[in-house]
C-alpha cells in the first residue's frame, strides 16, 4: 500500500503532457473524485471530442489510409458541440485524406486492488461505458479502462479533394452533436454513481487481503496458457492501448471482466 502511494505521488506531480495541457473541464470533477481516493491514480483522461485528422494519400487507390497517430494532422479538435461552418473552414487547409470522428469519453485510472477496479468498473458500465474493461500489467499494475461504444468515424476527403457533400457534412456534424451531448450526460452519470459508490463503500477497500494474491494467481495461470478469457465486456480495440503505463506490455497483459468473481 505504501508502495502504491508513493508512486501516485510521484505521478500526480508530474507535469501534464497531453496536447491541451491541463484536464478538459467535463472530465475534471471525475479525475479529481478519484485521485482524492487512496486506491486510484488516474493515468490519461479526455472527456470526449470532435476530430478532423488528416493523414497522407492512401496507398490503395480510392481507399483512405489508417491515420497513424505520430504522422496526423489535426485540423479541427472540439470538446464541444461545433457547427458545418467550423467543419468546412478547417477541410479548407486539407490536402491529404480526412476523417471526421467523435471520440467519446475514455478514462484510464491505475487501481490498488482488483476491487477496487471491479467497483470502478461496475459503475461504468452501469453508467453507459459498456466497453471499459481492467487490465493486469506484467508487473502486477492493475488499470481501468472506462470506454464507450458510440464513436463516429467517416473518411471525408481523399488526396485534399472532398468526397461529399456539404449537406451530409451538415448531417454529419448534427449526428456527432446529439453524441457529445449523450456522451455529457454519460459522464455526469458516471460521476453522480461513482460519489455513491464510493461513499456507501466507506472509501473503498485498500487494506491486505487475499486479493492480490489471487490476481497473481490468475495472471501465472493465464499467462502459461496464453489465452484471455472475457465475459460480459469486449477487450480494448486493438491499437488503443498505447496509453498504459511503460512496461504494460499489451501483449502481455491479460483482460479481467466484471463477470470474474474471486
Amino acid at each position: 500500500m505504501a508502495a502504491f502511494g508513493r508512486w501516485k505521488a510521484q505521478r500526480l506531480a508530474r507535469a501534464d503532457c497531453s496536447r491541451r495541457g491541463a484536464l478538459d473541464e467535463r472530465a475534471a470533477g471525475v479525475v479529481r473524485l478519484l485521485n482524492g481516493r487512496a486506491p486510484f491514480c488516474t493515468t490519461s483522461s479526455c472527456s470526449g471530442r470532435l476530430v478532423l485528422a488528416e493523414g497522407g494519400a492512401a496507398a490503395s487507390a480510392g481507399v483512405p489510409a489508417a491515420i497513424p497517430k505520430q504522422r496526423c494532422r489535426w485540423l479541427l479538435v472540439a470538446h464541444e458541440p461545433c457547427g458545418r461552418a467550423d467543419v468546412m473552414a478547417a477541410l479548407e487547409k486539407a490536402t491529404g485524406d480526412v476523417v471526421f470522428k467523435f471520440e467519446p469519453f475514455v478514462l484510464h485510472v491505475l487501481c490498488q486492488e482488483l476491487q477496487d477496479a471491479q467497483l470502478l468498473h461496475s459503475v461504468a458500465v452501469e453508467s453507459g461505458f459498456k466497453n471499459s474493461g481492467i487490465t493486469v500489467g506484467r508487473g502486477g499494475k492493475i488499470m481501468m479502462a472506462v470506454r464507450s461504444t458510440h464513436c463516429l468515424e467517416v473518411p471525408l476527403s481523399h488526396m485534399g479533394k472532398l468526397m461529399v457533400s456539404e449537406e451530409y457534412i451538415e448531417f454529419l456534424v448534427h449526428v456527432a452533436n446529439q453524441k457529445m451531448e449523450e456522451n455529457a450526460r454519460r459522464i455526469d452519470r458516471f460521476y453522480k454513481h461513482l460519489e455513491a459508490a464510493l461513499e456507501a463503500a466507506g472509501g473503498v477497500s485498500s487494506s491486505p487481503s487475499t486479493d492480490t494474491g489471487q490476481v497473481h494467481a490468475v495472471y501465472v495461470r493465464r499467462r502459461k496458457r496464453r489465452t484471455v478469457q472475457m465475459q460480459d465486456v469486449r477487450p480494448f480495440p486493438e491499437g488503443r492501448n498505447e496509453e498504459l503505463e511503460p512496461g504494460d506490455d499489451p501483449e502481455g497483459s491479460l483482460d479481467i471482466f466484471a463477470g470474474i468473481t474471486l
